[in-house]
């Protein structure tokens, strides 16, 4: 621990303002984009599934964790590595989706009973 804490301090004056600035476009820009469009995808396909319409959810609902809303029923999209943790630190309300990226898009695990 204390060899990585000398490692940090070594390094850390070393980080630039132009190396923050391309580390949040990235965060902000890219991967939100990216993890926008895999939900969006996600209810689309739970919502075919399940022949319900589909919706984002709106800023209040995000707040809570949740994702969208199928049908009437509020929906969170967790990758699976998340259903394998012991903590998770949300408590969520509604039915949660998950999914794993794969080589040809993404796997989604649901019960369409839920719905």
């Amino acid at each position: 621990m204390r060899k990585k804490l000398n490692e940090f301090h070594r390094v850390i004056d070393q980080i630039t303002d132009g190396m923050i600035e391309r580390w949040v476009k990235d965060l902000v820009l890219v991967k939100t984009f990216i993890g926008l469009r895999f939900q969006e995808a996600i209810l689309k396909k739970v919502s075919q599934v399940v022949k319900l319409q589909y919706r984002l959810a709106t800023a209040e609902e995000e707040s809570r964790g949740i994702d969208g809303a199928i049908g009437n029923t509020e929906v969170s999209i967790k990758p699976k590595s998340w259903k394998e943790q012991v903590i998770q630190r949300e408590q969520l309300v509604g039915v949660i989706v998950y999914y794993s990226k794969t080589d040809d898009g993404i796997e989604i695990e649901f019960e369409p009973s839920d719905f």
